[in-house]
């Protein structure tokens, strides 16, 4: 009775052990949404306001892959939809991967390569900060300045406002 007693209190203790130790912490995946509001664009033709005959916006949203607190990539999708002379219509979709330089203080930098559905390819440096770190969730602003070729289009720089959520 004693052995079978000493074997049970045993076998709780190395089963309470192996559960007590903590999980890892990563890898570590987690999700966001988001809005994109383009300010503008410029070109060897000058610049080009969003605001001005066209309006785009777009819903970026993407999974993250956290390797530490320092360095993660980063898998995004934005379709884009562009309205012009009434008429609405989803313009592109952006494929974005990238690698995450997370820094302290909730501020991220994202460098994603950028393949777009209309035939433009090129970079986005993305500067990120948390904004509203929740439990389950955090808010987040981003600004992208993305360069873009290719489509026999001239080359381009932009830059837009990025606000969204991250769980």
């Amino acid at each position: 009775m004693f052995k079978h007693l000493t074997t049970i209190v045993l076998l709780l203790f190395i089963f309470k052990i192996g559960f007590a130790q903590q999980q890892p912490a990563y890898p570590r995946v987690t999700g966001y949404f988001s809005i994109l509001n383009p300010i503008g664009t410029w070109t060897k033709d000058g610049f080009k306001s969003n605001f001005r005959d066209v309006y785009t916006v777009g819903f970026p949203f993407g999974m993250n892959i956290l390797k530490s607190d320092r360095f993660g990539i980063s898998f995004e999708v934005a379709p884009a939809i562009r309205t012009e002379r009434n008429i609405s219509k989803v313009n592109t979709v952006l494929f974005h991967p990238g690698a995450m330089f997370r820094f302290k203080h909730g501020f991220t930098f994202i460098g994603r390569m950028a393949f777009e559905t209309n035939g433009r390819f090129g970079v986005t440096p993305v500067f990120n900060q948390v904004i509203k770190k929740g439990k389950d969730a955090s808010f987040f602003v981003s600004v992208p300045i993305p360069v873009r070729f290719g489509n026999d289009l001239p080359a381009s720089i932009s830059t837009g406002l990025q606000l969204g959520i991250s769980f």
